[in-house]
């Protein structure tokens, strides 16, 4: 299995995502949304910054118990309830990224909801990998 990110020059530069990702060979791994709940079932932190890193930890501990890693996820898509707080946060949640899943960054998009299936849910992350 084989996945390529792919970051055209014509395209503005590429921070903390890839434009496309190609993918060969392998198993797809479908992860559901994950938020910021602990294993009792409650949300916990208050801040975004906080619920993203839980809600990415149990992103990536559902990939590790379907047998992949950080760098096998093809695709991330973040649902946030407050966009403006995720750009003013940006670099604290990339921070949070590149130290939970490194620097093999997925396709991913950030789109703004009214609100998760959590009411207290600041941000929810689901996605796919390619496991060789």
């Amino acid at each position: 299995m084989s996945l390529e990110r792919i970051n055209p020059e014509a395209l503005s530069p590429a921070t903390g995502f890839s434009h496309a990702v190609t993918a060969k060979g392998g198993t797809l791994v479908f992860l559901a949304g994950q938020t910021a709940l602990d294993a009792g079932g409650a949300i916990v932190g208050a801040t975004l910054t906080e619920q993203f890193e839980t809600a990415l930890t149990n992103l990536l501990d559902a990939l590790a118990a379907a047998g992949g890693a950080p760098a096998d996820l093809a695709r991330v898509t973040v649902y946030a309830t407050d966009v403006a707080d995720y750009r003013v946060r940006s670099a604290e949640l990339g921070r949070v990224w590149r130290r939970l899943a490194g620097r093999d960054y997925p396709a991913m998009a950030v789109i703004g909801v009214v609100r998760l299936w959590d009411e207290q849910a600041l941000v929810e992350l689901d996605g796919f990998a390619v496991l060789p």
